[in-house]
């Protein structure tokens, strides 16, 4: 199956939400929440993430989450991954008991693909304090893809993790799982990146930018938001419609797209210094915010 082909099954079979002005959504993927130990990636910047996280909530905004949040390749378990970070899942569960959280399919967590797995480690967790399992994401589900279509202009915003435009992470991603466990996950330690990962491979990260924007082009440059590569991008209105939203696992940030008022903006979190010495995490603006109509194709 070619990488137009999957996208294209990720498009017909994606959730379907309808949204409007009033509506507001964060988008980040990439965390690759792991297990805090040296290999753990997003421990660096899990504050960072925290911090920007609950200000969304507090704000209203509805989560959407494209991919690789959970990183199920360097760890055998969820479970570790939970106890590490216990206190992000205790906040993405309250946006998920008010309907505000759609979480996306991604090479690095396609074990999610398995209902069985997810009910076995998501629905519930065990609550080492009363001995009992608490509620965690009951009956969540997952898919390749999330449809936003707007009530009035009927424009749809396509999102998906973006590796169905790289083979290999698709069709191959257990032997690139093994790979990881087995050799490049010992040598992080030693600052050796994954070189299964298109965001450490540029040649590879150029091929899937390609792939997924002849499929917009294709497809009358419907408006498509990916993650994967790592890369931000945030197209001008006239150029082909394809958003990248970077990774939560940027050198001392993280960047997300914001979707409110009928605007798109693309933002970034990290940690600032004040004249007296204290240290905050701030809300910076990179591009945006633009209008979601600019970019409708009649």
């Amino acid at each position: 199956m070619s990488s137009q082909k999957r996208i294209t099954n990720a498009y017909r079979n994606a959730r379907r939400v309808s949204f409007n002005d009033h509506s507001k959504f964060i988008v980040f993927s990439d965390c690759h929440r792991g297990d805090n130990s040296f290999a753990d990636e997003f421990a660096n910047n899990r504050n960072i993430y925290f911090h920007a996280l609950e200000y969304y909530y507090k704000e209203g905004f509805t989560y959407c989450e494209l991919g690789d949040g959970d990183e199920l390749w360097e760890n055998l378990t969820f479970q570790s991954v939970f106890e590490a970070h216990q206190n992000v899942f205790e906040l993405l569960r309250k946006f998920y008991a008010e309907n505000k959280l759609y979480r996306l399919i991604g090479n690095h967590d396609m074990v999610y693909k398995n209902e069985k797995y997810i009910e076995k480690n998501l629905f519930s967790y065990f609550n080492k304090v009363t001995g009992k399992d608490d509620p965690l994401f009951p009956e969540i589900t997952f898919t390749e893809g999330l449809i936003l279509k707007h009530e009035e202009t009927q424009q749809e915003i396509f999102m998906l993790h973006g590796h169905q435009a790289d083979w290999m992470n698709y069709h191959g991603w257990k032997f690139n799982r093994f790979l990881v466990r087995a050799l490049w996950r010992p040598l992080q330690v030693f600052g050796i990146g994954d070189p299964t990962s298109p965001a450490r491979n540029y040649k590879e990260l150029i091929k899937v930018e390609r792939r997924t924007k002849k499929w917009i082009v294709d497809n009358d440059n419907i408006f498509t938001i990916t993650g994967h590569t790592h890369r931000p991008r945030f197209p001008e209105p006239r150029d082909i419609a394809y958003f990248n939203d970077g990774s939560c696992v940027h050198p001392r940030s993280i960047t997300g797209l914001e979707i409110e008022n009928g605007e798109i903006s693309l933002v970034k979190w990290n940690i600032s210094t004040t004249e007296d010495g204290t240290l905050k995490v701030v809300r910076i603006l990179l591009e945006g915010p633009q209008q979601l109509i600019d970019y409708k194709t009649e």
